[in-house]
């Protein structure tokens, strides 16, 4: 059985798309990072929540303050990529609820009055909408670099502040030389779905 969307959108967005570790100088400019979130806030989320926050990091100061809390691996090519966005998710977006989910305007207290029950409901939506945001990067001709190796208590403190809790950081922009490294293997179908 085929798949509707056409294949060579299925390579661009995923058999031919891989992390990058390299980038070309070729600037990533803030109209393309709307036409990427303007596509991918449609993407399903429980009660429609929106707990995804991003901070673009472009001024060379705001660089080396975030490189200085990469894990060593991640701090040259953070250092060198076009465009560098912090990834967090926002622990009291239960405001927000009454408008994004007006057909249950209760939601916001009836689920989320309790900071822990936030917490989780926010992790989980924001890691659902940043793979979203990794796959419309992908969607605009652009490579990603999403990372989890950095000290996060020091990049809440530098970037977010106590209800915004830094989930990733991703490097964007064009592909440079030698930016891929050999496709890894994954789990065949049978080692991950099950029927009941």
């Amino acid at each position: 059985m085929s798949l509707v969307l056409d294949p060579a959108a299925q390579d661009l967005l995923f058999r031919e798309a891989h992390t990058a570790n390299t980038f070309s100088d070729e600037p990533v400019t803030e109209e393309q990072v709307q036409a990427i979130y303007d596509l991918v806030k449609f993407g399903p989320t429980a009660f429609n929540q929106s707990p995804l926050r991003v901070v673009l990091v472009r001024s060379p100061e705001a660089r080396e303050r975030l490189v200085a809390h990469m894990s060593e691996g991640n701090q040259a090519k953070t250092a060198t990529a076009p465009l560098v966005a912090i990834l967090a998710a926002d622990n009291e977006f239960h405001e927000e609820l009454p408008r994004l989910f007006p057909a249950f305007p209760q939601a916001k207290d009836a689920f989320f009055s309790e900071r822990t029950s936030r917490e989780s409901a926010a992790t989980l939506n924001a890691s659902l909408q940043a793979g979203y945001f990794i796959v419309g990067i992908r969607a605009a001709g652009l490579a990603a670099g999403p990372m989890t190796g950095f000290d996060p208590a020091g990049i809440q403190k530098e970037f977010l502040d106590g209800d915004h809790t830094p989930l990733a950081v991703v490097n964007i922009g064009k592909p440079g030389d030698g930016a891929f490294y050999p496709r890894s293997p994954r789990l065949a179908f049978d080692e991950v779905i099950t029927t009941v």
